[in-house]
């Protein structure tokens, strides 16, 4: 009975693979090859985890990262589909700036970003990627970005201000 509630809980992530590689250890005789596969996970609720994982196969790798993913879950502070504030992550040579967009933007993003905001249920986004193009440094920016989110409550309160003065600009409007 623990096993079935155990196995509903599983899938209801939002899985997405963001890279397969072929990846190769020069040994003695030769190359080994080896399959890295990169997978994001979340739950569309403001909790979201990355997972690598490596074998000889793709689907071996493909479960490794899954489980990895599922167990690499933390929480983002999201405010109603967006982020509260702009963010800026960096990670090696990738850096990766967010910022919050108003209702009925969409997620304007692509590649390893998106899916790593999409399965964090954030909706509407504006978000620029600078520096290296290498999918996994840029998926770990975007998690460094995500990380330093704040909530509006938790800032109001530190900064001895009001959560409406914390709120994005469209939200902060008289007639809104």
């Amino acid at each position: 009975m623990e096993k079935k509630e155990f196995l509903s809980m599983e899938q209801q992530y939002d899985e997405r693979v963001i890279e397969i590689a072929r990846v190769a250890k020069v040994v003695k005789g030769g190359r080994r090859f080896q399959f890295r596969v990169a997978v994001v996970a979340g739950d569309n609720n403001g909790r979201v985890g990355l997972g690598v994982g490596k074998a000889n196969a793709v689907p071996d790798a493909m479960r490794k990262a899954t489980e990895r993913a599922h167990k690499n879950m933390r929480s983002v502070a999201v405010y109603s589909t967006t982020i509260p504030h702009i963010v800026n992550g960096k990670v090696a040579g990738a850096k990766v700036m967010l910022k919050p967009a108003s209702r009925g933007t969409g997620v304007i993003a692509a590649g390893g970003v998106r899916a790593v905001l999409e399965a964090a249920g954030i909706r509407d986004i504006l978000t620029k990627s600078l520096g290296s193009a290498n999918v996994l440094n840029v998926v770990k920016a975007t998690f460094d970005a995500l990380d330093q989110l704040k909530s509006p409550e938790e800032e109001a309160t530190r900064r001895g201000k009001s959560v409406k003065e914390m709120l994005p600009f469209w939200d902060r409007r008289k007639n809104a």
